[in-house]
């Protein structure tokens, strides 16, 4: 009889785990290639990078213009999916960052 138990569980247990795959989840996008995918991640990191950086600068207005300098070229771009053009942006940006950071050092001495 405990075994009948289990059986029904088991049983049951399997219909929601098929059906709740079947569902579709909120929030996700579609299944990226892998070279998006790292050229997302690569994008991300660009971007913690430069947040860190601007941390060295001492508040100030330049500090909060950089900041949102970067942040709208960020989000000016944000719908490009084409893979190449990413990585055109990236080089772009992070030129950008290294005459940056450049300037950031100055400013943190």
């Amino acid at each position: 009889m405990i075994f009948c138990r289990f059986g029904a569980l088991r049983h049951r247990a399997r219909s929601y785990a098929s059906v709740s795959s079947k569902i579709p989840k909120p929030g996700k996008g579609p299944v990226l290639s892998l070279d998006a995918f790292i050229q997302r991640q690569r994008v991300i990191s660009l971007w913690r990078e430069i947040v860190r950086a601007l941390y060295k600068v001492p508040p100030s207005p330049t500090r909060d213009e950089l900041r949102q300098y970067a942040r709208t070229e960020f989000e000016r771009h944000k719908h490009v999916k084409d893979v190449a053009h990413i990585r055109y942006l990236l080089s772009n940006g992070k030129t950008e960052f290294d005459m940056m950071k450049r300037y950031v050092n100055e400013m943190a001495r």
